[in-house]
């Protein structure tokens, strides 16, 4: 079973999961695969920038590096400074080619961290990122929706269903008919794609 960590932080945007979280839950199905663990900084509860109150089931140092196959981080409004644990652990898993999927303000964390210098990425704007000093990777930013690199992933606010089949993709999470059937009922709400989604693609 793959490890998913889901970090969650204070003012966390909760839509930017919205998608992540039910369908990796639709992929366990019967049979899960995905082990998603929602973690934080300690065990202490979290409230979301609409007002959720989200209790992490594990703290960032219970959970061994060498177990987790892909980490999710969401954005916040506090990602200009702090969140330390949890960029190391992002840059101890992309140097070990674990996939990292950062949204909206996480992307400002990986930025700087310097996880963004050399590959391809967007953000929320390029000037947004700018605001870390450290953020060297102006050449390579992409206006896109979302930007799938080796062990990168990472999305603006406004793409949260990019964001999600990106991270659905390389998880492998669902046959191709399916993700393509889950994409395009949630992007165009069509009957069609409905129908294709609960008959399991075919």
């Amino acid at each position: 079973m793959k490890k998913i960590v889901v970090y969650v932080t204070d003012t966390l945007a909760d839509w930017e999961l919205g998608y992540v979280l039910p369908g990796l839950a639709m992929a366990n199905g019967t049979q899960p695969r995905f082990d998603v663990v929602i973690a934080g900084t300690s065990m202490d509860p979290v409230t979301t920038k609409g007002g959720l109150t989200v209790v992490p089931a594990q703290s960032l140092a219970e959970i061994d590096p060498h177990d987790i196959d892909m980490l999710i981080i969401p954005g916040a409004d506090t990602w200009a400074e702090g969140h330390d644990e949890v960029l190391a652990l992002a840059s101890d898993l992309v140097t070990a080619g674990r996939p990292v999927a950062a949204i909206c303000g996480a992307t400002l964390g990986l930025a700087r961290a310097g996880l963004l210098d050399d590959r391809p990425h967007t953000s929320n704007a390029p000037d947004y990122l700018a605001m870390a000093p450290a953020y060297h990777g102006a050449e390579h930013y992409r206006e896109a929706k979302v930007v799938a690199g080796d062990t990168i992933i990472t999305a603006p606010a406004t793409a949260p269903i990019d964001f999600a089949r990106a991270i659905f993709e390389r998880l492998d999470a669902f046959p191709a008919p399916v993700l393509e059937a889950w994409y395009g009922l949630y992007t165009t709400g069509e009957r069609r794609y409905f129908d294709a989604l609960v008959g399991g693609g075919q």
